[in-house]
């Protein structure tokens, strides 16, 4: 290689490596990928690659080798892998003591706690009585394995309570139960940090949800006060501090309906929720995330417009849609001629009923127009408009 940049590994082979990529390519940064199977979304773009399992050790030593630094697309590499790979004198960034509390949702409560964090009541149930000493309705939670509304369920009565104590114990995890939270809006403050302390922190923004997947996003939040918008921020840069996170965090959030904001969740790598930057920021979450690790300067989170509208695509249920497109690609001769100032990004994922497999940012003066074009080009590329003219 004729450059001496140091490579970097990333485990997991999943969107948010493949959209490390194109940063890494401005940065004339290698990376050396561990997908978890041939052909995969980031597989696609990173050439240097090592199929196998990011629960074997033995695989996870393999990918890192010669590697300086160890990032990735994903929470779930087991925690002692982690430290032996630090034990080899790999940097693992974010590192196992603070990617631990993104992997598990009860060491993640408390540790907030401790911090006087605001979080939604909540405790660690081990029998239907303790959901019931805890109070009906509530949300129970897998401490671990849970993503896109997956080990979630919203209990009304103790018959509710018998799938998700069966889950857990089939994956051999806890139970959190949690209050139902009378919310307003769910928000995100997403934070770059890297291990000499420099932090970035992004514009919060109003996520909307559609089956416990996130389906869009606007920045900056609409109508949110600026001291609200500040202590959001605030929270997201004390936690990055306090738990010593590398790169990107995520933390996402509740806005009440009497004023207050509550943290839902973390997550310690690029977020759907931040895609936005990618169109709508100076610096976008993955070049931050990829300088972060690196320990490089980071880059401003400024925006480049007033408003930037992210919306997912996702895969439709009626497969190919009733225009006989079956291929998202197809979708681009409309959704490029009828708005020229649209960013798509897709994901080159097989299509599925409800499976992220790209996204579309519109930005502009105007949030009422980027919403609108953002929307509608979604749905295009879902098949969910017909050939009606504009």
């Amino acid at each position: 290689m004729p450059d001496s940049a140091p490579t970097l590994a990333v485990i997991g082979g999943g969107q948010l490596a493949r959209m490390m990529a194109q940063p890494a390519i401005a940065l004339g940064l290698p990376l050396r990928l561990l997908a978890e199977a041939e052909g995969v979304s980031a597989a696609q773009v990173i050439p240097d690659q090592l199929v196998g399992d990011y629960r074997d050790l033995a695989t996870l030593r393999a990918v890192t080798a010669g590697c300086q630094v160890v990032t990735f697309d994903h929470e779930h590499v087991p925690t002692e892998h982690l430290h032996a790979l630090q034990d080899d004198g790999i940097a693992v960034r974010p590192g196992p003591e603070a990617l631990v509390h993104a992997q598990d949702k009860g060491v993640m409560r408390e540790r907030l706690a401790e911090l006087g964090v605001p979080c939604p009541r909540n405790a660690i149930v081990t029998s239907v009585d303790d959901v019931a000493a805890f109070g009906f309705p509530c949300v129970l939670k897998t401490t671990r394995g849970g993503y896109d509304g997956k080990g979630v369920w919203f209990v009304r009565s103790a018959d509710d309570c018998a799938l998700p104590f069966r889950a857990a114990e089939q994956a051999g995890v806890r139970l959190l139960a949690e209050e139902l939270v009378d919310f307003r809006r769910e928000l995100s403050a997403l934070v770059a940090r890297s291990p000499s302390g420099q932090a970035a922190a992004y514009p919060v923004v109003a996520s909307t949800q559609k089956d416990g997947i996130c389906h869009e996003v606007v920045a900056p939040a609409p109508d949110l006060s600026e001291a609200l918008s500040g202590q959001a921020q605030e929270i997201a840069l004390r936690i990055a501090g306090a738990l010593d996170v590398t790169g990107i965090l995520a933390v996402e959030l509740f806005e009440t309906t009497d004023g207050r904001i509550l943290v839902n969740e973390l997550a310690m790598r690029p977020h759907n929720t931040g895609h936005w930057t990618q169109d709508g920021s100076v610096t976008s979450q993955f070049e931050n995330h990829l300088r972060a690790v690196l320990d490089l300067p980071l880059g401003s989170p400024a925006t480049r417009a007033r408003w930037t509208v992210m919306v997912n695509i996702l895969g439709a249920d009626h497969g190919p849609d009733h225009r006989g497109v079956g291929r998202l690609y197809d979708g681009f001769p409309h959704a490029m001629a009828r708005d020229p100032r649209l960013r798509v990004h897709l994901y080159g994922k097989e299509l599925r009923p409800g499976r992220k497999v790209g996204h579309v940012n519109a930005y502009g003066d105007d949030l009422d127009d980027c919403l609108e074009r953002a929307r509608h080009a979604a749905a295009w590329f879902r098949g969910d408009l017909g050939n009606e003219s504009e």
